[in-house]
């Protein structure tokens, strides 16, 4: 089994960065590839970015590409999401997901983090 535990949201100025990270128990983060998905007030959890288990594959929604980036450091249990030129529709809650592939589908996951709040002021 594995837990999640998501570091590094707050309060940011639009056009600000902020990074997120989620650190991982057990001893098989490795063998799982991670995503990161986000849930704003009465919308649907929808999908951000993932990466496979070697850190070698990176999927991005089309909404962030180029402004974020997913890695991991398997020797820490952590994975990062770096997110650049923020604006306001960023604002949700995030949550890392670790799961056995790399999928968009919230359903290809099989744990999940609690959340952490990331709002971004105009």
């Amino acid at each position: 089994q594995v837990q999640l535990v998501e570091f590094g949201g707050g309060l940011v100025q639009a056009g600000g960065s902020l990074r997120l990270s989620c650190a991982a128990s057990g001893r098989t983060f490795s063998s799982y590839a991670m995503g990161w998905f986000r849930q704003a007030p009465g919308k649907e959890r929808e999908f951000v970015a993932a990466i496979s288990w070697s850190g070698g594959v990176t999927y991005y929604a089309d909404f962030v590409k180029g402004r974020f980036t997913i890695s991991r450091d398997n020797a820490k249990n952590t994975v990062y999401l770096q997110m650049n030129s923020l604006n306001p529709e960023d604002t949700a809650v995030y949550y890392c997901a670790a799961g056995e592939r790399s999928t968009q589908e919230t359903k290809g996951y099989d744990y999940w983090g609690q959340g952490t709040q990331v709002t971004v002021s105009s």
